[in-house]
């Protein structure tokens, strides 16, 4: 087994459970880790024999758009959606990372981590 990692993905979404979330927005960090096979790509030296990065970036970025309340479920959708577009990833972890959440002191972040 192999592992990918695309780390530091800067989105700006509009996640949240405040109504000023969804109006003024915020960037957030978002981390993938694919377990993968890429022995064939190895010999190949071929992109279709592995994962192409490019379309991990824009699933995170399309999926960044779509709003929602909780980060948790944000997360579980990008997994979801990278894991069932290839069949050779047995497992797909995302971090989703909320800089300086509103929650009535100072924290630098708050993130989730979901696996599919």
């Amino acid at each position: 087994m192999h592992k990918i990692e695309i780390r530091g993905i800067k989105c700006f979404g509009f996640h949240g459970c405040l109504n000023e979330e969804a109006k003024i927005g915020q960037e957030y960090i978002v981390n993938v880790e694919l377990e993968t096979n890429f022995s064939k790509a190895i010999e190949t030296d071929e992109l279709n024999d592995t994962i192409d990065y490019c379309e991990v970036f824009n699933i995170v970025k399309a999926e960044m758009m779509l709003r929602k309340k909780l980060i948790e479920v944000l997360g579980h959708r990008i997994a979801k959606k990278i894991k069932n577009n290839w069949e050779s990833i047995e497992k797909c972890t995302v971090e989703v990372i909320k800089p300086y959440p509103p929650i009535g002191g100072e924290v630098q972040e708050v993130s989730i981590s979901v696996t599919a």
